[in-house]
Parts: C-alpha cells; sequence; structure tokens
C-alpha cells in the first residue's frame, strides 16, 4: 500500500503542474487587460471635459426663471404614515403642495396635443435635506424656494 501512495503523490505533483502553466497564461491575459484599463481613462478625461463645458449652460437655464417664491411647506401628515413610508410621503407632500401653491398643470397629456404641460422638479438638495435623518424622521417642515422658468417647470431648491 505505500507504494500506491508514493504513485497517487506522484500522480498529485504531476497535475498540479499544468494549472502553474495555465496561471502563467492568465497572468498574460490580465496585463492585457491592464492595457486596456488605461486606455480608458482618457475617455473619461474627455466625458469631464464635456461636463464643464455643460456646466454653464446650465446656470444660464437657472436665469429664465419667470416667477420666483419661497414658502414653508408642513410636512407634518408624513408623520401620519407608518415610520418607513414617512420620508415618501414628505416628497409627495411637496410636490402636491407645490402643485397648488405654483399652478403647475399635471393633467393627462392627450396624444394629439404636442404641447408640454408643466412639470415639477425637486433639486438633490432637497431630496437629500428629506432624507437626511433616514426614511422614519423627515423634517417637520421644510422651507424651499420654488422657481418657475418659461415653460411652466418648477424646480425647487432650498430657500
Amino acid at each position: 500500500m505505500g507504494e500506491k501512495n508514493r504513485e497517487d503523490e506522484e500522480f498529485v505533483e504531476n497535475e498540479q503542474a499544468p494549472p502553474e502553466e495555465a496561471q502563467d497564461n492568465r497572468e498574460t491575459k490580465v496585463t492585457d487587460d491592464k492595457a486596456d484599463i488605461e486606455k480608458e481613462p482618457s475617455d473619461e478625461e474627455n466625458l469631464e471635459e464635456e461636463e464643464i463645458e455643460e456646466r454653464p449652460r446650465r446656470e444660464e437655464e437657472e436665469e429664465e426663471f419667470v416667477e420666483e417664491r419661497i414658502y414653508t411647506i408642513p410636512l407634518r401628515r408624513a408623520w401620519i404614515m407608518p415610520p418607513k413610508k414617512r420620508a415618501p410621503k414628505a416628497s409627495r407632500l411637496i410636490r402636491s403642495f407645490i402643485q397648488r401653491h405654483m399652478k403647475v398643470d399635471k393633467g393627462i397629456l392627450e396624444e394629439s396635443s404636442e404641447e408640454e404641460r408643466g412639470r415639477i422638479i425637486i433639486s438633490n438638495e432637497v431630496n437629500e435635506k428629506i432624507w437626511s435623518r433616514g426614511a422614519e424622521k423627515p423634517p417637520r417642515k421644510l422651507r424651499i424656494r420654488a422657481a418657475k422658468d418659461e415653460r411652466g417647470n418648477v424646480t425647487i431648491f432650498l430657500a
């Protein structure tokens, strides 16, 4: 039996040799992948340059506001909801409040009509403020600045 064990060990050693060669091949493949990765940052740099060019355009769009108002929106009705649904309810309350007070039409678009209705756009800073303490504890009230542009879109910012 001792002879069989020795043969088995030799056989196991022989089996292990080819995977080492395979690992060498894998390493060359990995280096090829690394070469591809090195090419990608140049593409990202081009994207960053394009984003920089777009930013001034956004600032120009902000100057087109026709009407701007500051509101303090009570969010007490969000606290009636179950704890995990309070922050989503708060964002819906903000949207409905702005729709009422800024006179934004939210009717269903008919396929035959080509005119666009106004949209309510909640900025990231307002959204982060609502979710800052998690879904269970949104703020009780929120002071915002609503700006309406020529197309009827209302954008909501923190005041």
